[in-house]
């Protein structure tokens, strides 16, 4: 065999091998991207769901949404949470009679403080006793048994049950894989439903390209360029900036 056969022979086989590199890794190209897309997902959709609680509760002190993500932080570390303890509770007969639970907490206020500052009891489980069974408001109204405390907690540890601490919880604005990128964050607070509803809105929004931003080009791009086609959002997102949605997720 001549020189010029093997040399072709060779010549052959290596571009056989390229070939045969290229169709794999055409194949294999969109699969390593979708696999590495999904769990960087997972971890932005976190971090989503954290903010979503956060403007919640933001929402139900304030009656409006933090317009941006550094003061809901600040919110978290110097608010504490407010829960209300219950015991005992209200009778169909005392319900017809016009009292309400604000009226029977607040007869329940003003007979403990009475009684705090006439008896000087100070354990509280000591002065709701004496109460239900001396003052006269509270014997005539039957609301012996019945007790409302505000007990205030901490917010990061009652919200995120030990996953945060006043330390950490700035890392639930930061986008994942986004090399230190905030979530983008839009607010209403004066929205206004067609039926003349005041609606506080708000979107927190994480484009593709923050946190895909290092993967493949093209894949990428592609990707942004179908959800365009479609009018979606090209990325992941909470709440609508154009409607009221309750702060749903665009992967929900």
């Amino acid at each position: 065999m001549d020189a010029k056969k093997i040399i072709y022979r060779c010549l052959l086989g290596v571009a056989a091998i390229v070939l045969a590199y290229m169709c794999v890794h055409s194949v294999m190209t969109p699969i390593r991207f979708e696999e590495k897309r999904e769990v960087r997902e997972q971890e932005v959709i976190k971090n989503l769901i954290h903010i979503r609680t956060a403007q919640n509760e933001f929402k139900l002190e304030n009656g409006r949404y933090a317009a941006d993500l550094d003061s809901l932080i600040l919110f978290l570390k110097t608010t504490p949470k407010k829960e209300v303890y219950k015991q005992g509770s209200l009778t169909d007969k005392q319900l017809e009679s016009g009292l309400t639970e604000h009226k029977a907490a607040k007869i329940m206020e003003q007979a403990c403080l009475k009684a705090r500052i006439k008896e000087n009891i100070e354990d509280e489980d000591a002065l709701y006793e004496f109460v239900w069974a001396n003052d006269k408001t509270v014997l005539q109204n039957n609301l012996q048994g019945f007790r409302r405390d505000t007990i205030r907690k901490n917010m990061i540890a009652t919200l995120f049950k030990g996953e945060f601490t006043e330390e950490n919880i700035d890392q639930i604005i930061y986008i994942p894989f986004s090399n230190g990128q905030k979530f983008e964050i839009e607010v209403n607070n004066d929205y206004t439903t067609s039926q003349g509803i005041r609606v506080p809105v708000m979107e927190v929004r994480a484009h593709y390209n923050t946190y895909l931003g290092d993967l493949d080009d093209q894949e990428r791009i592609n990707l942004v360029d179908k959800e365009v086609k479609l009018e979606h959002y090209p990325g992941l997102k909470i709440g609508d900036i154009t409607a009221p949605n309750n702060n749903a997720g665009n992967w929900e």
